[in-house]
């Protein structure tokens, strides 16, 4: 979701708004998913490295995250769409913690999308998580160091339940992860492209997915 506040400003408008249409946007790229038999859409929503934003800037981003819980929480049961998500919500004000698991325990019988938002993400504190999980495991002799696999690591990571993402797209330019996913993306293939978030629609959805299609997945190899 790059490029809120650049679009907010070159258009001499509120950061808000660019926010506010930022979130919109979501409802046009799970309406596609749906339709295109897409599972698993991951939306990069607030990273531990928001909270270094302004605190007004903080406080909004919140409130929208509750509103956009509000408003959709009907649609996402009709439309057979499960909320899931990944990352530390402790943080979080408990009136948005509740809101979520209230929407979470809502749609988890839904089965035509895991809409999954990335709340308070950060690839590295998720692996820190996840590694102290394992040593308190391994000291509880839950689990033997030798057996500590990839797959084991895997388990114990905010994406256990989900295979790893075939595509990533990047708005607004950007080329780099900015701490997204770093375990998960060894081998996703990654469409980078030059329109901000807040104008990204079905077409650039579209086209992104047909690069991949035509692309030779290796794996490594």
């Amino acid at each position: 979701m790059d490029g809120n506040r650049r679009w907010a400003k070159r258009k001499g408008l509120p950061v808000s708004l660019g926010h506010w249409r930022g979130a919109e946007v979501i409802d046009e790229v799970v309406r596609c998913s749906l339709e295109w038999g897409i599972k698993t859409l991951t939306v990069f929503t607030f990273s531990t490295e928001n909270w270094n934003r302004s605190s007004e800037e903080v406080e909004y981003l919140l409130r929208l995250i509750a509103l956009f819980l509000k408003k959709k929480k009907k649609l996402l049961i009709q439309e057979g769409v499960r909320l899931c998500t990944i990352g530390d919500l402790s943080p979080f004000p408990e009136e948005l913690r509740k809101r979520l698991q209230d929407v979470a325990v809502a749609t988890e019988h839904c089965s035509g999308l895991d809409l999954v938002l990335a709340l308070n993400y950060g690839a590295r504190d998720e692996i820190t998580r996840a590694f102290k999980k394992i040593l308190q495991d391994v000291l509880e002799g839950k689990i033997l160091k030798q057996n500590v696999t990839e797959n084991i690591i895997s388990s114990y990571l905010d994406t256990s339940r989900w295979r790893d993402p075939d595509l990533l797209i990047r708005t607004s330019g950007e080329k780099r992860l900015s701490n997204f996913l770093l375990w998960q993306l060894s081998y996703t293939e990654v469409h980078t492209t030059e329109v901000l978030w807040p104008d990204f629609g079905e077409e650039d959805l579209l086209r992104a997915i047909i690069e991949y299609q035509h692309r030779e997945r290796r794996f490594g190899e």
